[in-house]
């Protein structure tokens, strides 16, 4: 959410922000709500201060008659304050809604357009170049038996999976590989609920409820399945004020991650790219406002810590303005080669990292306090993708496939799963 006291200030950004985005907003609207509840703040705190004043004129003697005045008056003065502090309360709730359906700034070098827009920064690794035809994730998959994707449409339905074999001990070993990167990084661990209450999923930006969500509620519960750890580490700080001497903090979280994937198919969301469910190790850091920016370059550092570790080639990419999120100020993916995607292979995102600036913190009441100041400020807050399991997965087996039908382990993975190969027969 966006700092309603600049909205009227700003409003030529708050606007840019919405067209470059394709975002429909009532901006005017906003304004209008939050100048309406400046002033009946205002209306309500000059009728507090009349009221404290009548109560202590109370102290003075008085006959009967004037007693009996004074006492109606201060009925009066309560049902005044009363009324107004109830019409101040529906005004903030009416300031809120507007102002949650504002998106956030966007950084000045975020490139226009769509999801085809995006802007390359940079390549690691080329595309292998295979003296074979090579197979996509599925099928070396059906060769050595990792995955039954039938039996997981039985049980639970379509996009759902089970894990077997190497498969199972490669998702064991790409969670302690990030979880050890990240370690290293500074970051504590966190194992986290599975669950959050929509509350806090909206308070991080994401739709709870509506046709277009992405997220799965339990029934005859109020809660929600999450889609990330984002949403429960950063349900940590729901009304903190933490000190300036606290800060950067770095979180990681690993958790089962559940998305609808509504009206996600075709050829490239086929198998383990697009699933409803999947193991993930997210990072999650709460900065002062001026350390924001190094922050999403670290992050971005480490996520390609990780892919380098794991030798498969990737390309980044900064996303276009109309492709970011709601909270998203900035956005970098990184995308990997994988063979399945298109005719000869092409590019698929496996890590996103997101500099979201004050945008979450504001919606959850997170502050700090700087070293010997009085005053709080509104934090800010990142994500990134320390391994998204299934969608490494599907680059890990494509990029390191042989030509005699076994899969090679790289190296840095071999320790943490316990073979250097995939092989049957």
């Amino acid at each position: 959410m966006l700092d309603p006291r600049t909205l009227a200030e700003r409003r030529d950004a708050v606007a840019e922000s919405c067209r470059r985005r394709h975002v429909r907003a009532d901006l005017d609207g906003a304004i209008a709500a939050y100048e309406r509840t400046a002033r009946l703040r205002g209306l309500v705190d000059e009728t507090n201060r009349v009221r404290n004043e009548h109560q202590k004129a109370g102290n003075r003697k008085m006959d009967a008659a004037e007693r009996e005045a004074h006492v109606a008056e201060g009925r009066r003065l309560k049902d005044e304050v009363a009324a107004r502090e109830a019409e101040l309360a529906a005004a903030e709730a009416a300031l809120r809604d507007a102002a949650l359906g504002l998106p956030n700034f966007i950084h000045p070098e975020v490139p226009d357009g769509g999801e085809d827009d995006a802007r390359e920064l940079h390549r690691h690794g080329e595309p292998p170049q295979f003296a074979f035809p090579p197979l996509d994730h599925l099928a070396l998959g059906e060769k050595h038996d990792l995955f039954d994707f039938e039996s997981g449409t039985k049980v639970a339905g379509p996009k759902f999976y089970y894990l077997k074999n190497e498969a199972v001990l490669l998702e064991l070993a790409l969670v302690r590989l990030a979880s050890d990167v990240i370690r290293s990084r500074g970051f504590t661990l966190y194992a986290t609920p599975d669950v959050a209450k929509p509350e806090i999923v909206a308070g991080l930006g994401f739709n709870p409820r509506g046709e277009e969500t992405q997220i799965y509620s339990i029934a005859n519960a109020d809660l929600c399945l999450v889609g990330t750890a984002e949403i429960t580490l950063g349900g940590l700080f729901l009304d903190r004020v933490l000190e300036e001497a606290e800060l950067p903090l770095r979180l990681g979280g690993i958790s089962h991650c559940f998305r609808t994937e509504a009206g996600s198919y075709g050829r490239e969301s086929k198998g383990l790219y697009r699933v409803h469910q999947f193991t993930k190790v997210e990072m999650f850091c709460v900065t002062r406002p001026e350390d924001s920016d190094a922050m999403h370059d670290e992050l971005l550092a480490i996520e390609e810590q990780v892919f380098q570790a794991l030798e498969v080639p990737y390309r980044v990419i900064d996303i276009a303005a109309g492709d970011l999120g709601a909270p998203a100020y900035r956005k970098f993916d990184i995308e990997a080669w994988m063979v399945g995607r298109g005719e000869s292979g092409g590019w698929g995102e496996v890590t996103s990292t997101s500099n979201c600036t004050d945008y979450q913190a504001r919606r959850l009441g997170a502050r700090f306090r700087r070293t010997g100041g009085k005053k709080t400020e509104t934090v800010h807050m990142l994500n990134g993708t320390a391994i998204a399991v299934s969608r490494a997965l599907v680059a890990l087996l494509e990029n390191h496939q042989r030509a005699d039908g076994s899969i090679a382990i790289p190296k840095a993975l071999q320790p943490y799963c316990g073979f250097d190969e995939i092989r049957r027969g």
